[in-house]
């Protein structure tokens, strides 16, 4: 690498993992715009790792969903915004897991949806990685046609320290991000966290060989990552929520119970964030948000639902978003994988 591309690792062992966003010291503090190279276990831990491994059997609550960090990042203060750009998430292993979990799912009776039946039966399913291919192959476990499916790997999981010195299970999102679960936090995204405590103390897991918008059966392809991000500091303008940037589109993100209101959340700060990046009134804003934006489900089984909204650049003319980050972003990742 060139002198001028500041590269570290971070490859936590199992008794680094945490499995909470606030609070604790970091396992890494570096500076705005260094890459880091990290490892990720999978939600299970690593426990599950054949059809017969019940979750309920081998892993134990709360050690579910463990994150990588915390990386402080040197200036950061309550009020900036940390600038995430995820520039490689690759498969660890030539296989994943995918589960049907006790009172967990969205099509299943659950702790806060109460029913008289019994939950969906507990399986697992296991997955064939091809990484040279870029596939992943569904075998179903009860007979019927295998499928085979493309990768599309992504973090379940990665947000910051949350404010007034709170802590949150890893498994909850929130206004700090952690797990959203949304298929739109792939490799050449830039996420935007408001900085909550000094350090801003960023965090991710939960890796995803692919996953469909919502989660609905609880869990997504479950694997181990090796994962590239860049970080970087912008001073002042913290988003309320969590924002996501890419070379085409604008999203924010809402992670609250109902949906109804995860989804107003996230229309809010879209609608809110354009008129701001282009001068319109917030109803000229609304309007235009209204014909020509998207709303993607991240999760609707997690303690809390997210859902983004999303609008493509090109209905945003002349738009920089925080100060151009994500471009900066791209262009560092850009030289780091032509160095790699």
């Amino acid at each position: 690498m060139t002198a001028s591309l500041e590269v570290v690792s971070l490859e936590p062992t199992p008794d680094q993992y945490r499995f909470s966003f606030g609070g604790g010291e970091p396992l890494l503090t570096v500076a705005p715009g260094t890459v880091v190279e990290l490892t990720t276990e999978d939600c299970y831990g690593g426990r599950v790792r054949g059809v017969d491994d019940l979750p309920s059997q081998v892993c134990d609550f709360p050690y579910l969903n463990p994150v990588s960090g915390p990386i402080a990042v040197e200036g950061a203060e309550p009020g900036d915004t940390l600038a995430v750009h995820l520039v490689d998430i690759a498969p660890a292993r030539d296989w994943a897991v995918s589960s049907t979990f006790p009172h967990f799912g969205a099509l299943t009776t659950t702790h806060s949806t109460a029913m008289l039946h019994e939950p969906l039966e507990e399986l697992v399913w296991l997955y064939e990685v091809d990484r040279e291919r870029g596939t992943c192959l569904f075998r179903p476990r009860r007979g019927g046609p295998e499928v085979e499916l493309p990768l599309d790997p992504m973090h379940g999981t990665i947000g910051v320290a949350p404010a007034a010195g709170e802590v949150f299970a890893s498994i909850t999102p929130g206004a700090h991000g952690g797990n959203m679960d949304t298929p739109e936090m792939r490799a050449g995204t830039t996420v935007h966290f408001g900085v909550n405590v000094p350090g801003g103390m960023l965090a991710l897991g939960d890796g995803h060989c692919r996953q469909g918008e919502g989660e609905v059966c609880g869990t997504a392809v479950e694997s181990a990552m090796r994962t590239v991000v860049v970080v970087d500091l912008v001073k002042g303008g913290a988003p309320a929520w969590p924002r996501l940037e890419t070379d085409e589109f604008l999203m924010s993100t809402g992670s609250v119970r109902p949906l109804e209101d995860a989804y107003r959340v996230s229309q809010h700060d879209l609608v809110t964030w354009a008129a701001q990046l282009t001068g319109w009134d917030p109803l000229d804003a609304l309007q235009l948000v209204s014909q020509a934006g998207l709303a993607p489900a991240g999760n609707v089984v997690d303690t809390n639902y997210t859902m983004v909204a999303k609008l493509a650049k090109r209905f945003v003319p002349g738009a920089v978003a925080h100060d151009g980050v994500h471009e900066r972003l791209r262009a560092t990742a850009a030289a780091y994988l032509q160095q790699r």
